[in-house]
């Protein structure tokens, strides 16, 4: 009889508990930390080099049951976008528009199949080449994590109407996002800010890293493609194909059995929102958007405004379901310029598919009660999602409570003494992998590690811009595979997906990935790289 897996649950307070018995066993230390003035005018918080000092123990006992509580509060913005999310698009499956969408994006890529070449290469394979290339550009250039789970939802139900599975449908955006963050050309929150700690100009090396960019995509991509393929010849293959019943029963309606129509309800809700939009590009005519270091200011938010003023006119005389499909494109639209353009984060970007919620549910004519009705009922189909989030926040508030975290950091960093360039970066880059299992944020990452690895690679010759190409791939590949990783927690709970499953499926991928990255690293050792 086969053994029972864990419930994810059960999986996370392990780790919980071996957390809290490592602080009996590993001494108690910190960093003394400072801040410091970055190129683009800000202040971080940097470690002072030299600076490890044993501190009085902190063994965790009890803490083990507050950790849940201080995880909460700590990943609050997370699960409360969840929770925005979820309901938001609960209250727009309830339009049927997304049914509506999906119906229509599977007959246009039927009538692609007429073309021999896009025959032969395979329609799908290049719709989901496509979708996962745009999410790869968005890791790569602004850093898209959290924002990938907004999207879980939208993919999962293509996928599965595809022919496919939940695995492949977040592959396509969760995977493809974090192969970009991992190849990240760009992104201001890894890149940026280890350069900057680092002391060597921003986002340069530029060349190098977009090459690499390139590989770890036709690598990840390849992977994804495969999979698909052999779980559409043969569905009952997939880990998830009972649990998948769940997202099967509520596929897209594909009978084309719609009432199309458009209530006055829909004009309203069109008119309300182009009016904000207005106001919104008076007081914001031009916006400066950045994308890496370059930047150029355009009239972002005046020529997205008169997009929707036309394009959902027209969607409006066709159909409100086409309204609403039209609602979510600008939602997309708007939090691109607000992520590029303003720096929005998760407060900012849960608000809008908020808001993007509320008008879907007036331009169906569903009145307040009804809104709230389908908003708590989208709240609780996720919730699970959100306390898996708050659970694995836990781990880490063990970790920073035990004090060992500093330790863990000073104890590897002093190992790489006299082991030559390639043994050295080849610690470097197992630290980084290691590390990201118990501090998933790049951006705290890079601020523990690099002023300690700058420094440090200097006085074995080892580039510091390859000591930052180490970083990144480290922070990058295995973000898909770490439990504290509340992102990855939040997006699998989304999907409907147990951990130990897409644990049993992406690690071939995350080891052949780390595999490669070790070796797109030693020519930085070797050979004369602009920017190295």
């Amino acid at each position: 009889m086969m053994k029972k897996v864990p419930h994810t649950y059960v999986i996370i307070f392990s780790l919980i508990i071996v957390c809290a018995i490592l602080t009996w066993f590993i001494p108690a230390g910190e960093y003394e930390r400072t801040d410091k003035v970055m190129e683009d005018g800000t202040t971080r918080e940097v470690i002072v080099e030299g600076s490890y000092h044993e501190v009085g123990k902190s063994p965790q006992t009890w803490q083990v049951f507050s950790a849940m509580f201080k995880g909460f509060v700590k990943q609050a913005n997370i699960i409360i976008f969840i929770l925005m999310i979820g309901g938001a698009f609960w209250i727009m499956n309830a339009s049927k528009a997304l049914d509506v969408g999906i119906m229509a994006f599977l007959r246009y890529t039927r009538r692609l199949e007429k073309h021999k070449f896009i025959k032969k290469i395979g329609v799908n394979n290049l719709v989901m080449v496509m979708i996962m290339l745009l999410f790869s550009m968005f890791g790569a250039i602004f850093g898209m994590s959290e924002e990938t789970i907004a999207f879980v939802i939208i993919l999962v139900p293509l996928a599965i109407s595809m022919g496919y599975d939940s695995i492949t449908g977040i592959s396509l955006v969760y995977v493809a996002a974090h192969l970009g963050f991992a190849g990240a050309v760009f992104n201001p929150f890894t890149i940026g800010i280890a350069q900057g700690l680092s002391d060597i100009p921003l986002f340069s090396g530029f060349e190098y890293r977009l090459f690499c960019w390139l590989i770890i995509n036709i690598i990840g991509f390849s992977f994804v493609l495969v999979y698909a393929s052999r779980i559409r010849k043969k569905p009952t293959r997939s880990l998830m194909y009972k649990a998948d019943s769940y997202w099967r029963d509520k596929k897209a309606d594909l009978s084309d059995d719609f009432k199309y129509y458009t209530p006055l309800s829909g004009w309203v809700a069109y008119a309300l929102l182009l009016t904000g939009l207005i106001l919104f590009s008076v007081k914001y005519p031009t916006t400066e958007m950045s994308i890496g270091n370059a930047s150029a200011v355009l009239p972002a938010a005046p020529v997205a405004t008169a997009l929707y003023a036309i394009i959902g006119f027209f969607s409006l005389r066709k159909s409100v379901h086409y309204y609403i499909l039209s609602l979510l494109g600008f939602t997309i639209v708007f939090l691109i310029i607000g992520v590029m353009g303003y720096g929005w984060y998760v407060m900012k970007i849960g608000t809008l598919f908020f808001v993007m919620g509320i008008f879907s549910g007036i331009a169906m004519s569903a009145g307040g009660n009804r809104i709230t009705k389908l908003f708590i009922e989208g709240t609780k189909d996720i919730l699970s999602a959100a306390l898996v989030v708050g659970l694995a926040g836990g781990i880490i508030v063990i970790l920073e409570d035990g004090k060992i975290i500093d330790t863990i950091m000073y104890r590897i960093s002093i190992s790489m003494d006299e082991v030559g360039k390639v043994g050295s970066m080849g610690i470097m880059y197992g630290i980084q992998n290691a590390l990201n299992i118990i501090i998933p944020s790049g951006s705290a990452k890079a601020a523990l590690t690099m002023p300690i690895m700058a420094p440090f690679s200097d006085l074995i010759e080892i580039s510091r811009q390859a000591t930052v190409l180490a970083f990144q791939f480290g922070d990058g590949f295995t973000n898909m595979i770490t439990p504290t990783s509340g992102v990855l927690i939040g997006a699998l709970g989304v999907a409907k997906i147990p951990y130990d499953k897409w644990f049993r499926w992406v690690w071939p991928m995350i080891l052949m990935l780390i595999v490669v990255g070790f070796l797109l690293l030693l020519p930085t050792l070797f050979m004369n790289l602009n920017g190295f």
